[in-house]
């Protein structure tokens, strides 16, 4: 059965059709007032954005979803977690600082900002979900605890997700330092023939994993924790994993995971994707490269299965822009994802989100 997907474009003539108006209509008409207890504690999920990023969504959109669920009588506030890798949110207090800086203040907003898994990322709180990688998985806890949760997602691509949508904004934006590490657990490798020395995977490592000597870099089994940013930063791309071998499995636990976020607040939580400033990396590089495609607009569902891949099919579509790091598959109709990362199928999440009963990747696009 086919999962309904609201979609509004950008165009705007008139003050009832600009992007503000368009985002509180998607609201209304995903139904997302019916999700929300009156006098509830409603978790807006977002990510804030790495200093030095502008891809994450404006504080002014998110005020929008605030409002709205004020309306209906209850209680917003934003929320994160703390990074796995060294960077302005790997702790509450950077976290806090770094989102102020981006423009998302209680004036602005009108939510307070909660980081769901604490100063050092030690409020966890286990949910049952009894699948093939994973049992129990490691939420933060004070996401866990809302009761309700509307989760707003910059859709773009990723180096290993290979898009980043509504199910990883669940997934590892939703976990703790602990369940960020149980969904990577990967085998980090560095070509040695490429590497030439730059110590710049060395200086991002959060565990100090990764040594240079004799101008070559290699990586402390025992110590690495997989999280994948020294691949984010190195230039000549000597940093990889077991992509044949590892990327399935990765791609599988994150889904599980966000499986166990939409478990959590299951019939009251409602997604909202943003089809803007879409590039070609993760918001948590200190950058935002040049967008891939021209900006399309905002999608909303109550199936996190649905709204990706209707997002994903909607970048397809689009002219790829040939000044970006879209070296190929700019033609309309091609996969702009596989044309950055040939190697990563994003599309793994979608299969096995469908497959654990987490929803359904057959959407119907209602546009407005």
């Amino acid at each position: 059965m086919s999962s309904k997907v609201y979609f509004a474009n950008l165009r705007a003539r008139t003050d009832k059709s600009n992007k503000i108006s368009k985002i509180r209509n998607l609201f209304d008409r995903a139904g997302f007032s019916e999700l929300i207890q009156p006098d509830g504690l409603t978790a807006v999920k977002l990510t804030f954005g790495e200093r030095g990023s502008d891809g994450f969504i404006s504080p002014v959109f998110v005020r929008q979803v605030v409002d709205k669920i004020k309306e209906r009588g209850a209680k917003p506030f934003l929320t994160d977690t703390n990074t796995l890798y060294s960077g302005s949110r790997h702790n509450a207090v950077e976290h806090l600082l770094t989102a102020l800086e981006h423009g998302f203040d209680y004036t602005v907003t009108g939510a307070p900002i909660i980081i769901a898994d604490g100063l050092r990322s030690e409020n966890i709180a286990e949910v049952q979900i009894g699948k093939k990688h994973f049992d129990k998985v490691k939420l933060a806890k004070d996401i866990v605890s809302a009761d309700s949760a509307i989760v707003l997602s910059h859709f773009k691509a990723h180096e290993m997700a290979g898009f980043g949508g509504a199910i990883k904004n669940l997934a590892m934006g939703g976990a703790p330092a602990t369940g960020k590490k149980e969904q990577h657990a990967l085998k980090i490798m560095v070509d040695q023939e490429k590497c030439v020395g730059c110590n710049k995977c060395s200086a991002v490592c959060p565990e100090q994993a990764i040594t240079v000597s004799d101008k070559k870099a290699s990586v402390a089994e025992d110590k690495c924790i997989g999280c994948g940013e020294c691949l984010t930063v190195c230039p000549v791309k000597a940093t990889g994993m077991d992509w044949a071998t590892d990327l399935t499995a990765f791609l599988e636990r994150m889904t599980e995971y966000g499986y166990g976020f939409a478990k959590a607040h299951e019939k009251r939580i409602g997604y909202i994707n943003f089809l803007l400033n879409i590039t070609p990396d993760c918001d948590c590089v200190p950058w935002s490269d040049a967008p891939i495609v021209p900006d399309i607009g905002f999608l909303a569902s109550t199936d996190p299965v649905a709204i990706d891949p209707a997002s994903y099919d909607l970048v397809n579509q689009q002219l790829g822009f040939s000044n970006s790091f879209l070296s190929c598959n700019c033609e309309a109709g091609a996969d702009k994802f596989h044309g950055l990362r040939a190697h990563v199928d994003g599309t793994i999440q979608l299969k096995y989100g469908e497959e654990i009963g987490m929803g359904s990747r057959d959407y119907e696009l209602v546009v407005l």
